[in-house]
């Protein structure tokens, strides 16, 4: 089993150590292991726990909160999504994307795309994320495979009644999370298209007559939300998701 000391985990995760030595001390959250000099070391599973609370705090719950939500969730609910994480990993590691293709197809049979990104997806990909060349090559597939998946969701729905409307990302630096949005927007009733590059100057008189669904990312500015205000107060037709 892999142990990684509080320095290896705070760039795994992009976070501060001290907000770490926090988390553990200050609200219980984490409860690593020691060497028998007193050094802090973390699993595979501690990392997922932090990475899975920053996903809370970020989407704005207080620290303090965070560990009920995490004990809402039942232990062989998150070690089951852990075990198709590995499936996932698997089928890319020996490169079988046809698998990987059937797979995604009968998951999105058994599960909405809320909960394959928020339990399966998202958390994948965050373990993916790190300096290692071979891992950002297995994300850089996944990817791949995975809006190639989304396209076809798309397609599908379009062929269904419901509300036209164009994904945009605002600022952001994840594009698939912008799929990912999309993809969750089209079973909420939308007929979706995704603008596939990020703005860093959202000007929503250049579209217009249509609908705008915009992402922010996971914490959108003070800013952003109250321009987007502003926009829907002059008769835009904009939405944010994931807010």
């Amino acid at each position: 089993m892999a142990l990684y000391t509080i320095g290896e985990v705070a760039m795994l995760c992009d976070i501060n150590p001290v907000t770490l030595r926090a988390w553990q001390r200050r609200y219980g959250l984490l409860k690593p292991q020691r060497t028998e000099g007193g050094h802090r070391l973390f699993t595979e599973a501690d990392i997922d726990r932090i990475r899975e609370i920053k996903r809370w705090v970020d989407t704005g719950v207080q620290v303090s909160k965070v560990q009920t939500l995490l004990n809402n969730e039942p232990e062989n609910m998150r070690n089951g999504w852990r075990a198709q994480q590995e499936v996932v990993l698997q089928y890319l590691q020996s490169g079988n994307l046809h698998r990987l293709r059937l797979w995604f197809k009968e998951r999105s049979q058994d599960y909405p795309a809320q909960t394959l990104a928020t339990h399966l997806l998202i958390p994948l990909r965050q373990r993916l994320k790190c300096e290692q060349p071979a891992l950002l090559v297995l994300l850089g597939v996944l990817d791949g495979v995975l809006i190639n998946h989304i396209c076809c969701c798309l397609n599908s729905a379009r062929k269904k009644n419901g509300r036209d409307a164009l994904v945009v990302g605002w600022n952001i630096q994840d594009t698939t999370r912008l799929w990912l949005e999309g993809w969750m927007a089209c079973q909420q009733g939308w007929r979706v298209d995704v603008l596939a590059h990020s703005l860093s100057h959202l000007r929503p008189e250049m579209f217009e007559g249509q609908t705008l669904l915009v992402w922010c990312g996971e914490s959108p500015s003070a800013l952003q939300q109250k321009q987007l205000l502003e926009w829907q107060a002059h008769g835009y037709a904009i939405y944010p998701l994931g807010i």
